[in-house]
């Protein structure tokens, strides 16, 4: 029954007692609403009455329990709703004025979030899953194929620039959201998919077979988690791989992991935390100098606030996951003696999660193979700080 409140595709014909109910809904409302004015006021004179010095205290702010939204620049829009009473903090009349709205058929005044942001993708079933890929040129391009995989929690969006413009100079370029991010299937866990590091690789490498990925390719790899399971994968799979680039990603032991995913695996408070609609560009604007812009804000939140499938997603990959293992695999596997295909490592040096010093550690540990170049004013995702930058780098790379 919530669920069908809450449809906005919901346009059912009211009978006489809904329409009844609806206008002594109303009226309710209306009186409701007089009372908690009257109340507001009453509240107010005795305040100015017992407390003189109220004044000093007026610029400070109050306390904002939906704070985690209001105060991040690029989200102030994704929920839309009266500046009163929201902007106060009473959480019960905001919740009424939200359903008062649904009520009046208003909910495309409530919420503003286009479905949009999937340049040049394509669902693309591959073994039990739906993929959500997004592709430029052409399987017949001259240069070969470039494969872009991402990081946690973000999606495939963010290689949208860079892919544009490497098609355009010859490449195939292919990124996918990986399963349980971005616009991809959610399976839950316990039902065909449990989020570990060996499904990934598996339906990974299912879904290079759909594709026709000719081997070798270059891979491109950035981010936490599922990024470092790009990683991982490609130590197994060396024979695949032409030339590989890196993006700010942990690499070494001493990488430190970002408080998310340290919250996510506290019981009961990452269940909590795991359901922000605002987490993933939250997560984006605090590794970078930059706030995002509204439309691109809004692309990283909508599988979030589509369903709560994304997070729990998250969620598991996380308690899965065992980062100092996960670490040891990378900076030993890429070392001098165990890897000898071609690195460039493209490393923003505005990184909040990940200082420069991990990448110069890194690449001490097979200085002849891998090469460094840092990119100034851009933080933890070059390719969505400065895509510009990041292209003219993997151009003279492949």
């Amino acid at each position: 029954m919530a669920w069908a409140l809450l449809s906005p595709r919901l346009n059912v014909p009211l009978s006489h007692t809904a329409i009844c109910t609806k206008t002594h809904y109303n009226r309710q409302w209306s009186s409701a609403a007089s009372r908690a004015t009257k109340t507001r006021r009453r509240t107010s004179i005795r305040a100015n009455a017992e407390d003189k010095d109220g004044d000093k205290d007026k610029d400070s702010p109050a306390f904002n329990p939906f704070g985690f939204v209001t105060d991040n620049p690029s989200s102030r829009s994704a929920i839309q709703l009266p500046e009163n009473p929201a902007e106060d903090g009473n959480v019960g009349q905001c919740f009424m004025v939200l359903i008062h709205r649904l009520w009046q058929n208003e909910i495309g005044t409530c919420f503003r979030i286009e479905d949009k942001g999937k340049e040049y993708g394509s669902y693309i079933k591959s073994g039990k899953f739906r993929w959500f890929v997004r592709e430029t040129g052409s399987a017949e391009s001259r240069r070969g194929t470039i494969v872009f995989l991402h990081g946690a929690p973000t999606q495939s969006y963010s290689y949208r620039v860079v892919m544009s413009q490497m098609s355009d100079v010859g490449f195939r370029c292919i990124a996918p959201d990986w399963i349980g991010f971005g616009f991809s299937d959610k399976p839950q866990p316990g039902y065909g998919f449990d989020y570990t590091e060996k499904e990934f690789h598996e339906e990974f490498d299912r879904l290079l077979d759909v594709l026709d990925v000719r081997s070798p390719f270059f891979l491109v790899v950035q981010g936490f988690l599922v990024g470092s399971y790009g990683l991982t994968w490609a130590l197994k799979n060396t024979s695949k791989i032409l030339k590989l680039a890196i993006l700010n990603s942990p690499l070494t032991v001493s990488s430190p992991i970002p408080g998310l995913f340290q919250q996510l695996r506290i019981p009961l408070f990452g269940e909590f935390t795991c359901q922000n609609a605002v987490m993933a560009e939250r997560f984006i604007e605090a590794g970078s100098a930059y706030v995002l812009k509204l439309e691109k804000a809004d692309v990283y939140r909508l599988p979030y606030l589509a369903s709560g499938g994304p997070g729990f997603a998250l969620l598991e990959a996380t308690r899965k996951v065992n980062f100092r293992d996960i670490l040891s695999q990378i900076a030993a596997g890429f070392a001098s003696g165990r890897w000898d295909k071609p690195v460039l490592l493209v490393w923003g040096i505005s990184d909040k999660y990940l200082p420069q010093s991990v990448a110069e550690e890194f690449q001490k540990g097979n200085p002849t193979t891998i090469k460094l170049k840092l990119i100034e004013g851009a933080g933890h995702m070059p390719q969505e700080d400065w895509p510009e930058k990041v292209i003219n780098s993997l151009r003279v790379f492949f």
